[in-house]
């Protein structure tokens, strides 16, 4: 890999890294939704004039239907859950948990029966990984917090459904058309929430820490990902969960002096290799298979 690929890889890993932590310390101010809307709102700002002057506005009118539906799958429901199960759990469990995504993938081609074969590598793999989220959350299990694990089970939902629809859907729609409509669609839908639920009063490190998840960590993300896949290709890039999960929980624990738990030393490595076997190369992709892997790595990730 050449030093701008190592570059742009180490970008990605940090900007994908840094959100958990930002969410933490943003929802003890800002109500779930608020947070949904700061994240959402200025990424509309920001691309919308860009699909205006490409002349792709008519793209967006036309598939309006499915890009709102994946911006819900996608932002809208899944962002107010993480924000809301992150004023409940630590902010390295949380990230911890986004590792089931890929076995939530899994386990969706299987029913969607995209590939013709899926190999014992990758049921292994599926197995060892749950049997990893099971002791991560076992654990650490502590009252009530059921509560908000089932929420992050859903928001792993949202992230596998929102890629099989950009690849079955939306294969047609350039990636800024599609983020800039979703994130509006979730902006607007927010609004009325968030009127009633505006905070008195944000403080400095609030109003940073959301401006770092919208202008960064989604448009910054969006832009940087797709240079990384044109640099290394998707196969390389779908590693970038892995290394900013790791990072996520190291961000939690010497920033927010979260615990190092039991759960996360026995149940992240054990998840870690069955999501390498689930996810691992298979045979070599064609051009289309690329794009669409691009496209679903892109949206595994906060």
């Amino acid at each position: 890999m050449s030093r701008r690929g190592w570059v742009l890889f180490a970008g990605m890993a940090v900007i994908w890294g840094i959100p958990y932590l930002l969410i933490r310390i943003a929802v003890r101010q800002l109500d779930p939704g608020v947070l949904v809307l700061g994240r959402t709102g200025p990424v509309g700002l920001l691309l919308m004039p860009l699909v205006v002057w490409r002349g792709q506005f008519s793209l967006l009118v036309k598939n309006f239907k499915w890009i709102a539906i994946f911006g819900v799958v996608e932002f809208g429901i899944p962002w107010f859950l993480m924000a809301t199960a992150e004023k409940h759990v630590t902010s390295s469990l949380t990230s911890l948990l986004i590792c089931a995504v890929p076995i939530f993938s899994v386990i969706g081609q299987r029913i969607r029966r995209t590939d013709s074969h899926i190999s014992t590598k990758r049921y292994v793999g599926l197995a060892i990984g749950a049997v990893g989220v099971a002791l991560l959350v076992g654990l650490d299990l502590k009252g009530g917090s059921i509560t908000w694990i089932g929420f992050m089970m859903v928001v792993c939902l949202g992230y596998t459904l929102g890629p099989i629809i950009l690849a079955t859907k939306l294969t047609h729609v350039p990636g800024p058309v599609v983020v800039a409509g979703a994130a509006s669609v979730v902006a607007l839908s927010w609004i009325p929430w968030s009127v009633v639920h505006w905070p008195v009063h944000l403080s400095t490190e609030t109003m940073t820490c959301v401006a770092i998840l919208s202008i960064v960590c989604t448009a910054g993300a969006f832009l940087t990902f797709f240079e990384l896949i044109k640099e290394v290709g998707s196969t390389r890039a779908s590693v970038v969960p892995y290394v900013n999960t790791a990072l996520a929980v190291v961000l939690g624990i010497v920033v927010l002096h979260e615990p190092l738990t039991i759960g996360i030393i026995v149940g992240f490595p054990i998840v870690l290799i069955g999501s390498i076997f689930a996810t691992g190369s298979r045979a070599p992709q064609s051009e289309l298979d690329e794009v669409l892997s691009a496209d679903a790595n892109l949206v595994v990730n906060e």
